[in-house]
């Protein structure tokens, strides 16, 4: 192999070249960035020039946003990690230096300084000034100098521009990365734009002429993944045969895939569950919990693969993760493709921090011995004579604890809040995100800093620690927010869902008569009514991204319940209101989602908010100042009020324009005093339950006849 300098110098008319003169088209432009535009840099300032921004051409540092999933902020960053940093390791730059990442095809750049650059990733057509480079090696363009990155051949779907000295861009919540359904970072919140500028760091020092070939991923069109079991398993979700399926098929990758998750197409499991109960109508359906990027997600009987845009809390079921070291092979997953999930043992998941032959990258196949054999559970043990917790693992470097049984009791909430706050306040080495569920925590950590079994132990500990969940007492904001019921942007959602993904769904045409058909009420009045007396106890943030809670009635007489879309929807309208199993949630901003509409509301999420630094693992800073963007707290109480589609509109607008007028009023959530309102109103809430019993069990028959559930 030739390891020469390879420079390339200016053509002498870049006006003439057809690839720079063609007009990019940005898979998303027609989402508008509310973020403001970042400084044109100075004209000294070393700088690149968008000639042509490519299809999907965003900003991405590793490892991305990290601290903030607890209440809806996914890490985003590379989807493929490996080329980014290989890219920057041997240009001199730090491992997560910013850099490009191109989907389907990448842009034209105009350097205004000689500038070296490494383009690595899916096989594509790399030129500059119109001399065709190879990709993997280090180029300097000249000043002035143009660099064409064309349509990708494949295998593969994204590629990475690394620059000497990384792209100099504003950080949000800690990190450069652009998160485009958020509308921040990357310095726009969008993808790259024709006419567009972006500074650059100060030079680093070359280190090597080209990534070596040992080091440089394998490509292929069939795809092998590393997974470990769990955290949901067989046989209490999925039955043995499921499991055997899911790890002796080759799926296909779906053209409905992104970055916050591949979609892929494959047999639909038999089940273990005739249905999620208070969570759902559907198996899949469970109380919600926090996801991790590489799960393979169940909603309903799709499969999904998790990215780094997606989700960080949600109710569905996942019964393999795959390992660190392999996720970097999620962002080069391309439609047609075929992909196998290959179990190992956790402990012998390559080492994620590696870049070299120890990460096992340049191997088309996963070499394996064998699987933990245990079905996603970690251990189990007994908190007191009423309830027990499972720690269950969530690929090499999670755990997911849960406290009692598959019930919705606030008393678990209680002890979930019990162990989060003690464990930011011991604040252990190694834990990277801390995130609640209704009854369980995800604890991500580094296993080379704390390894798991470590973990274990000292969670072992700290349940000896915790105070009695009968004594917890914790601020609860009532805060009032207007709903607008039957929203149209809701309605839009069902007819795009009806004409796109199935028009013969039980839910549609209107989901609030499917609500009340579920709960047994006389009429679509009762829904509203008691959408409307109800008051919502905010159990999660994030159900959906950026602050989006999950919430249930305080009391459960209100206490809707309902299944989730199967399949998924594929849009959602920003802050849409929706009911899944017992639970309500505000979505965060446009994307998938699954819960039934109710109507919309005001945003919970404001994107003026210009926050700093970052919250560490797990951390609320309980404001909602302008350093924090999101609006709501755990064990805050919502409550509507009715406001016409006209009205919400200009509330929104008012609130994107930075005129936030919320009321909340300060109170406390006493466990104690809730289980003595439970204790005095028992008979009323059982005579409520058991019509809503009734009505649940005509509903799962109906599907059933219809083949919507399996015997």
């Amino acid at each position: 192999m030739n390891l020469t300098d390879t420079r390339v110098e200016p053509a002498a008319d870049l006006a003439s070249t057809s690839m720079v003169e063609a007009e990019g088209a940005g898979l998303d432009d027609t989402t508008e960035p509310t973020s403001d535009a970042p400084p044109e840099p100075s004209p000294t300032q070393r700088r690149i020039d968008v000639v042509r921004p490519g299809m999907q051409t965003t900003v991405q540092d590793w490892p991305g946003r990290i601290g903030y999933w607890h209440i809806g902020v996914p890490p985003s960053g590379p989807m493929d990690d490996l080329s980014l940093r290989l890219g920057n390791r041997v240009l001199g730059n730090p491992e997560g230096a910013a850099g490009l990442e191109c989907t389907l095809g990448g842009p034209a750049l105009r350097f205004s300084e000689p500038t070296w650059v490494c383009v690595t990733g899916a096989v594509a057509d790399v030129r500059v000034d119109g001399i065709p480079v190879e990709q993997w090696r280090t180029v300097e363009v000249a000043a002035g100098g143009v660099l064409d990155v064309g349509a990708i051949r494949g295998p593969g779907m994204r590629t990475y521009i690394m620059i000497s000295g990384g792209i100099d861009v504003d950080e949000f919540l800690g990190s450069a990365a652009t998160f485009t359904l958020g509308k921040f970072g990357g310095g726009t919140g969008a993808a790259l734009r024709a006419d567009e500028s972006l500074a650059l760091g100060v030079p680093s020092t070359r280190l090597a002429p080209a990534v070596p070939m040992a080091d440089q991923p394998a490509f292929a069109h069939r795809w092998e993944l590393a997974v470990t079991e769990g955290p949901h398993g067989a046989p209490e979700f999925f039955t043995r045969d499921d499991f055997d399926t899911i790890l002796g098929t080759d799926y296909e990758v779906h053209f409905n895939s992104d970055r916050t998750g591949v979609r892929l197409i494959g047999p639909k499991p038999e089940w273990a569950r005739t249905d999620g109960g208070e969570a759902g109508l559907h198996p899949s359906n469970i109380h919600d919990n926090a996801y991790t990027v590489g799960a393979l997600d169940f909603t309903g009987d799709t499969p999904i693969l998790l990215g780094p845009d997606g989700p960080s809390l949600g109710g569905f079921v996942c019964p393999v993760t795959v390992v660190a070291a392999d996720r970097w092979k999620l962002g080069q997953l391309a439609p047609g493709d075929k992909v196998r999930f290959v179990p190992i043992r956790s402990e012998q998941a390559a080492p994620a921090a590696e870049l070299g032959a120890r990460r096992r990258a340049c191997f088309g196949t996963v070499l394996s011995a064998g699987r933990d054999g245990d079905d996603g559970v970690l251990r189990r043990t007994e908190v007191d004579d009423e309830t027990g917790v499972t720690y269950r693992r969530q690929g090499d470097d999670g755990v997911l604890v849960e406290y009692g049984t598959l019930t919705l009791d606030l008393g678990l909430r209680a002890r979930v809040h019990a162990l989060h706050q003690h464990l930011i306040a011991v604040g252990l080495r190694g834990v990277i995100e801390l995130t609640p569920g209704i009854r369980s925590l995800q604890i991500r950590v580094d296993p080379t800093v704390l390894p798991i079994p470590r973990l274990l132990d000292l969670l072992a500990e700290a349940e000896a620690q915790l105070p009695n969940s009968d004594q917890l007492v914790v601020p609860s904001r009532t805060v009032h927010l207007p709903l607008s019921w039957d929203d149209p942007a809701t309605r839009e959602a069902i007819t795009r869902y009806m004409h796109g993904v199935r028009a013969d769904a039980p839910w549609c045409p209107w989901n609030i008569e499917f609500i009340r058909r579920m709960n047994g009420l006389p009429s679509v009045d009762d829904v509203y009514k008691t959408v409307f007396d109800a008051e919502y106890l905010v159990l999660g943030l994030g159900d959906v991204y950026l602050g989006a809670p999950v919430a249930t009635p305080t009391d459960p007489r209100h206490r809707l319940v309902t299944t989730k879309y199967n399949p998924a929807r594929t849009w959602t309208p920003e802050n849409a209101v929706g009911i899944g199993g017992a639970y309500l949630c505000i979505y965060g901003m446009e994307g998938p989602g699954g819960y039934q509409f109710v109507g919309r509301t005001t945003q919970v999420w404001n994107h003026r908010a210009r926050p700093a630094g970052t919250a560490g693992p797990g951390v609320d800073r309980f404001a909602t100042d302008a350093e924090t963007p999101w609006l709501l707290r755990y064990f805050d109480r919502i409550k509507w009020h009715p406001v016409e589609a006209d009205e919400l509109l200009d509330l929104r607008a008012d609130f994107a324009a930075g005129k936030v007028d919320i009321t909340a009023t300060d109170s406390e959530f006493r466990l104690a005093d809730y289980r003595a309102f439970l204790t005095d109103n028992a008979r009323s809430i059982e005579e409520f339950r058991a019509v809503q019993a009734e009505a649940f069990a005509a509903e799962r028959q109906s599907w059933r006849s219809a083949g919507e559930l399996a015997d």
